[in-house]
């Protein structure tokens, strides 16, 4: 392991993306699968995602998906990824959190973002709109929900069994989110590793806002994208494929499809605006042998001093997904 990287811990958030020719229930059973691969290579955390209305993600209620890789796995860290806490109540997110801890205690995360949906439909079915989404609201709500964990309540109702709980949050940081989770003395998650220039400005506004708290003494970083490790550049790249055309093909028609294998998408015949957004979709990203990748994540962890790398990586090919993560905790010195 580089010296860079010796004291960062590594981690995956696996998305459920539903693979072509295969329902929704594989694509669950694919994360729960692979959550205890992770935990036997040595990752640190296992996080999923909160989809609705998404053809190709099978990942719409993220704690009870949790309870499901937390129930098959023993010692890694399970969390999520996050909950959109615009689309829930906080008390009931309090209550969801309280019981994964009471089942599983001292392995759950609670990661916390503010998206509202992929489309206007999904976000009227929600019964929110894309101002629920507003950053005074989200902090509004975040505060809410930590309280619940401290006994805090506007109403005088006591969030069981949560009440004196110390479930880690964590903040999404999309946008504003950066200053709420300085503000609020959270550690912070923030992505992706194709921007770095917005990613470090996003850290500099979290470092400079910090206010310690309960939940954390000082910044906590995690830094996440995606990150494909294979025996040739050629094969890490191939690796990228499957989710570069779903993003394209989202961008062009309005809806996100399963994922397809890499040797079709690279027979596909392309518009000009699908490959426009195709090529931008395989730039940016971290990719190569263990050596190269080795050599870009020191870079990553030097230019942004995260404490914590998590890997988002999708692909149709999930033995090559392995691969990678297995090649990735040989790079990290995980096992």
């Amino acid at each position: 392991m580089t010296s860079a990287l010796s004291s960062v811990r590594f981690s995956v958030l696996d998305r459920s993306r539903v693979r072509e020719g295969q329902d929704a229930s594989q694509a669950l059973r694919d994360t729960v699968r692979l959550a205890r691969d992770v935990e036997d290579l040595g990752f640190h955390r296992f996080w999923v995602s909160e989809h609705h209305g998404v053809p190709g993600v099978a990942g719409s209620a993220p704690t009870v998906l949790a309870a499901a890789v937390a129930a098959a796995t023993h010692t890694i860290r399970v969390g999520t990824g996050g909950v959109m806490l615009p689309n829930h109540r906080p008390l009931v997110v309090a209550e969801q959190f309280g019981v994964l801890e009471s089942l599983f205690p001292g392995r759950i995360d609670m990661g916390l973002g503010r998206s509202v949906g992929f489309t206007d439909g999904v976000r009227k079915a929600l019964g929110r709109d894309k101002d629920a989404a507003d950053t005074d609201d989200f902090a509004g709500q975040l505060d809410e929900l930590l309280g619940w964990f401290r006994g805090v309540s506007p109403t005088g109702v006591h969030a069981r069994p949560p009440e004196g709980m110390a479930v880690p949050p964590f903040v999404l940081a999309m946008g504003e989110g950066a200053e709420i989770a300085a503000r609020a003395g959270l550690p912070m998650v923030i992505g992706d590793l194709r921007d770095r220039d917005r990613m470090r400005r996003g850290i500099d506004r979290y470092r400079a806002g910090f206010r310690p708290s309960a939940w954390a003494e000082e910044p906590y970083v995690v830094v996440s994208g995606t990150i494909a490790v294979a025996d040739t550049p050629g094969n890490a790249h191939r690796v990228l494929l499957p989710e570069a055309w779903a993003m394209a093909y989202s961008r062009t028609h309005g809806t996100f499809p399963p994922l397809t294998p890499a040797e079709e998408v690279e027979r596909r015949t392309m518009t000009a605006k699908e490959r426009g957004f195709y090529e931008s979709g395989l730039t940016g990203h971290v990719y190569g042998t263990e050596e190269q990748v080795a050599d870009e994540l020191e870079s990553v962890v030097k230019e942004t001093g995260a404490q914590e790398i998590l890997v988002t990586t999708s692909t149709y090919d999930r033995e090559a997904l392995l691969d990678s993560h297995r090649r990735l905790a040989r790079i990290a010195g995980l096992s």
